[in-house]
């Protein structure tokens, strides 16, 4: 799933500087999994934005609203007539929903509460981890479902580098090195010669270099 963050709150206020009516609105997908944009932290950004133009002695209209998710167009449409009411929208979900709002909504203003950070995977309460960059060119079938360009802080697509040491990352002790993981995988499936392969020179093509990425399913069109 999209990994986001909370921008810091004095950025977003400088964002609501002259703002009278906003609509903070959340997303209960990704965002709500990761505890940075559900019903939960919608209230309680509206609250601390209350609170902040309380302290200034300024007055703002704080109105709350979550919607299923900001990146389909279905959900979207209540915002058509209601996003008017409003002098900005304050959103809640990942960089796809502001920029599906900014498309599909023009006379909307809206600005983004969150950092979007990664795609990751929810390895226990509150921690999250990078394992997928969406490259566009999945090697995983050759690396024992383990990602080296994501897992790797080099992105190497043919072993380890030589700052390793004892399957650690040279970056920092505490990062497993993710081709010593891979070797260690395929050998418990008695696959490690697949790695005296070498892989070709690595197309980025794919992984968003060319432009922006769009996918087409021709049976799913009306």
């Amino acid at each position: 799933m999209i990994i986001a963050n909370q921008k810091p709150l004095g950025e977003i206020m400088d964002m609501l500087e002259g703002v009278r009516r906003v609509l903070v609105l959340g997303c209960r997908g990704c965002v709500a999994v990761c505890s940075a944009g559900g019903d939960k932290e919608v209230k309680i950004l509206a609250s601390a934005i209350r609170l902040g133009k309380g302290r200034k002695g300024e007055e703002i209209e704080v109105v709350e609203e979550t919607f299923v998710r900001q990146c389909d167009p279905e959900y979207l449409e209540p915002l058509q007539e209601m996003g008017k009411d409003f002098d900005l929208v304050l959103s809640m979900a990942c960089g796809v929903g502001v920029n599906f709002i900014a498309d599909r909504v023009p006379g909307v203003k809206v600005k983004p509460a969150l950092n979007t950070t990664f795609f990751g995977a929810n390895l226990s309460s509150g921690e999250w981890k990078e394992m997928c960059a969406g490259c566009g060119a999945c090697v995983l079938h050759l690396t024992g479902g383990l990602c080296p360009v994501a897992r790797c802080a080099k992105s190497l697509s043919n072993g380890p580098c030589g700052g390793s040491q004892g399957g650690r990352c040279e970056i920092d002790p505490e990062v497993p090195c993710i081709w010593h993981e891979i070797y260690e995988k395929l050998k418990g499936f008695n696959e490690e010669a697949s790695l005296e392969t070498i892989m070709p020179i690595r197309d980025w093509r794919p992984s968003g270099h060319g432009g922006p990425r769009k996918r087409i399913r021709e049976d799913l069109l009306p």
